[in-house]
């Protein structure tokens, strides 16, 4: 049985709440307000998931980070709905023209929305890795020393902003619908419960699609620049295009992987988080990759070679 829902999780929780929220909003014509709930039944969903098959049994115990994550969580999806609530102001002021394809089937406008999202949130994430400035407010989600679901909206509330400056201003040049616009941002909260998900999950042939948390984790390796790799949010693609991808199948992440290794002194509290971009730092040595992950880094290299 656990093995079927380690096989199942990934696409029916993505195709089913995604879906969920699609057909809701553009079948039913229900508010948009119907999805605040709906994205509360996934994170709750989500928790049961983590706790009835998880990656790593530790990383569902609080690390003295539980309200910590809690407040990233409020500020940041707060944000997201403001700026649901200004999309009017917004669409009116920076519409190109009425270039968005609004004949096509709902499902379609929404997938080609997420397509460009993620191409333009992951440029932004790729760069935060090559840029000090962009690095150090990125750094905030880095921090965690472990990964389950909620924790993948701990980020820097101006990252986030940058962030959806990526991934959202082309869909308003465009002249995105609100509708669509509004379903996009549920999936992008969607994915981010996947990509951290404390779940055992197996995804089979879908690793060269998806980037959910099997391949994520290692996007959180501490090892120095080690961990510059799987910058996509939704797919893998844009990493095969960059040269990051990178896949250790047999190689079981830990806690002691994960965090910013040159760092081992990053503040843990909500207000210190949000102050520390704009102090200066004293970074330690990375710590050396483990002899498993090296090899599996190597071959990677190679290949992309």
């Amino acid at each position: 049985m656990k093995s079927l829902f380690a096989a199942l999780y990934g696409p029916v929780f993505w195709a089913g709440f995604i879906g969920a929220a699609a057909c809701l909003i553009a079948v039913c014509h229900y508010s948009l307000w119907v999805l605040p709930p709906l994205l509360l039944l996934a994170l709750f969903t989500s928790f049961l998931a983590e706790r009835y098959l998880p990656y790593d049994g530790a990383w569902n115990d609080g690390h003295g980070d539980s309200w910590r994550d809690t407040l990233h969580a409020l500020v940041n999806e707060a944000l997201y709905l403001l700026g649901l609530a200004a999309f009017p102001l917004l669409a009116g002021h920076l519409a190109l023209g009425p270039f968005w394809p609004g004949q096509l089937p709902f499902w379609a406008q929404l997938l080609l929305a997420i397509l460009i999202a993620d191409c333009g949130i992951t440029l932004v994430h790729y760069l935060s890795h090559r840029y000090y400035f962009l690095w150090k407010l990125h750094a905030v989600h880095h921090s965690v020393q472990r990964m389950y679901g909620f924790n993948g909206w701990m980020k820097h509330p101006l990252h986030l902003l940058l962030e959806a400056a990526g991934g959202m201003l082309p869909l308003l040049l465009l002249g995105i619908p609100e509708k669509v616009m509004a379903v996009l941002a549920f999936a992008v909260a969607i994915q981010l419960l996947l990509q951290h998900a404390n779940v055992d999950m197996r995804m089979g042939p879908l690793r060269h699609v998806f980037a959910w948390a099997p391949l994520h984790r290692f996007h959180h390796m501490k090892y120095g620049t080690a961990g510059d790799v799987n910058f996509g949010l939704f797919f893998t693609c844009w990493d095969r295009l960059l040269g990051t991808a990178f896949d250790a199948p047999g190689y079981r992440m830990r806690g002691e992987d994960l965090g910013i290794g040159s760092r081992p002194d990053y503040p843990v509290a909500y207000g210190p988080q949000l102050l520390e971009p704009f102090r200066a730092e004293e970074g330690v040595r990375a710590p050396e990759l483990p002899a498993g992950l090296r090899q599996a880094l190597n071959r990677a290299v190679n290949r992309a070679a």
